[in-house]
């Protein structure tokens, strides 16, 4: 099990109730503390990884203003590739 026992601070800002659900749209099953925490953490990760990209992109093109099409090509730049924590 890859539980940690600190929270990542990005992953605070994400409650656990949104990732039980997430998970049961999959399946309705019993989710536990357990398994909401580390799908909580993982995209708490995934989601710093990408916003930081974004950011990256908006700067690189002068603006001060992160756009749709910057999430967008940053996601772009992880897909097939596993991101590394």
């Amino acid at each position: 099990m890859f539980l940690s026992l600190e929270v990542d601070p990005v992953a605070e800002e994400f409650t656990l109730a949104p990732m039980r659900r997430l998970l049961r749209k999959h399946g309705n099953l019993r989710i536990s503390d357990g398994a909401a925490e580390e799908l909580r953490m993982v995209v708490g990760d995934y989601g710093s990884k990408v916003a930081e990209a974004a950011v990256a992109i908006a700067l690189e093109e002068g603006r001060r203003t992160v756009l749709g099409r910057d999430v967008r090509a940053a996601t772009e730049r992880f897909k097939g590739s596993e991101v590394e924590a």
